[in-house]
């Protein structure tokens, strides 16, 4: 029985930037299921979440000799994962409706015990619901961190633009929340 070596991150990276293929291989296996994740939020199903997946490495293999060591190198990684799912949103959709600041209603109130009894996998279940271009500003604000202006800088679009999505998709996600859970517990809103 053979043991394979393990290598760290900046063994691979040595090898990725000499361009050879064993460390590629080796660094995709590495973070290729947590980078998956990061596709499944942005794409329509797991066919297109593949899709991205394999053009983000394509990315960080083109782009490898850039990452100068400042920062983890899995945010690196995550961060071209989320421009190229984006980018490879935009080329094979239909760009997302932008609604206007003026157009976003009052938010409903959750209910804390409906929310405390909901489970990540059944939120991220909601968040999938959302049309693409809510689903998009959401994931990039409230998972990713990114700001309004960064998010309106990556998707074309307004900060203002960025933020009414966002207040929209939260209206959205309470009202499912409200509709699922809250009907167990008497709450009206």
């Amino acid at each position: 029985m053979f043991l394979e070596h393990k290598y760290t991150i900046e063994e691979l990276l040595k090898k990725c930037k000499a361009g050879e293929r064993k460390g590629q291989e080796l660094l995709y296996k590495q973070f290729a299921s947590k980078m998956m994740g990061v596709c499944l939020r942005y794409a329509i199903d797991r066919m297109e979440a593949e899709d991205m997946l394999q053009n983000g490495f394509i990315r960080v293999f083109q782009k490898i000799s850039d990452y100068r060591g400042e920062g983890s190198f899995e945010g690196w990684v995550r961060r071209i994962m989320v421009h190229s799912s984006i980018e490879y949103y935009r080329k094979h959709h239909k760009m997302m409706q932008v609604v206007d600041v003026d157009d976003v209603g009052e938010e409903q109130s959750v209910n804390p015990v409906a929310v405390a009894n909901l489970d990540a996998k059944d939120l991220m279940l909601l968040i999938n619901k959302l049309s693409p271009g809510y689903r998009m500003v959401f994931n990039l604000y409230a998972i990713e961190g990114y700001s309004h202006k960064e998010i309106a800088g990556i998707m074309g679009i307004t900060e203002g633009a960025s933020k009414s999505q966002l207040s929209r998709a939260r209206t959205i996600l309470k009202e499912q929340i409200v509709n699922r859970e809250g009907n167990k517990y008497g709450y009206a809103g």
